[in-house]
């Protein structure tokens, strides 16, 4: 079975994808480099685009392509109590025809709202699945202690493994694989550089060996997402070329 690439619109840069009309003008691109699917970013919306969801999911169907959607929210807040926020981002990605919805973790410090969470996700129908990001909510040992809390209590929620995430947070991305890596079920591909006093993003081919080889202690079988810059000239070419290097590897 051909692995899946999808690709996340902020690939391309926010004023990229503003100045072309959205992320779905985006779409094309996509599609004719050969990937599989698009991560839509809520934060890259309008107000008029958000309230057009399905009008959205109906052109991502036209161009053959999965969706999944990304929300720049926690799942907890800073108190540990649920974000009120989740029931309606759940209905959002529903309307997207999404296959999942992707957030960041927060401060999950209250094992109890895992009830309310298991009912929220078995009315919403929809799955779930938690990033690693690049704030100490996002490092090895929360994202540890929410997985194995999930698993204890069968939840249905996987983790999305943000490669070059770790590294913001101090944290080693090989470890993180070895620990993490039976509950993920979508990779963030993306290598990372020493950029000032922190990080920047960029393409695995263009870091060190040891992002290649990160892939590889990671599940095989789960959709691959490039979160990486993609500029040229000619952008489906571009991002043609690393959907068939992210198939391959």
């Amino acid at each position: 079975m051909q692995r899946k690439i999808m690709v996340v619109t902020a690939a391309y840069g926010y004023d990229h994808v503003h100045a072309a009309g959205g992320q779905a003008a985006i779409l094309p691109v996509i599609a004719e480099a050969g990937a599989d699917g698009v991560e839509i970013r809520r934060e890259m919306l309008t107000p008029t685009e958000l309230k057009a969801l399905p009008t959205l999911a109906s052109a991502i169907e036209i161009f053959g392509l999965l969706a999944c959607y990304s929300a720049p929210e926690p799942l907890f807040l800073e108190d540990g109590t649920l974000n009120p926020l989740l029931p309606a981002l759940l209905n959002e990605a529903q309307h997207l025809q999404a296959l999942w919805l992707k957030v960041s973790l927060g401060h999950f410090t209250r094992q109890e709202e895992l009830g309310r969470l298991q009912e929220w996700l078995e009315n919403s129908g929809m799955a779930l699945v938690v990033e690693n990001d690049q704030t100490v909510c996002g490092q090895l040992r929360p994202m540890q202690h929410f997985n194995a809390a999930c698993q204890a209590l069968n939840l249905p929620i996987s983790l999305t493994f943000d490669m070059g995430n770790w590294l913001w947070v101090g944290d080693s991305p090989e470890e993180a694989a070895r620990l993490l890596s039976p509950a993920v079920s979508y990779i963030h591909v993306k290598a990372a550089e020493p950029c000032r006093d922190s990080f920047r993003a960029i393409a695995p081919d263009m870091g060190d060996p040891r992002w290649l080889a990160l892939l590889s202690a990671l599940p095989a079988d789960v959709p691959r997402g490039i979160e990486f810059p993609l500029q040229g000239q000619d952008l489906t070419a571009v991002t043609r070329r690393y959907v068939d290097l992210l198939r391959k590897e």
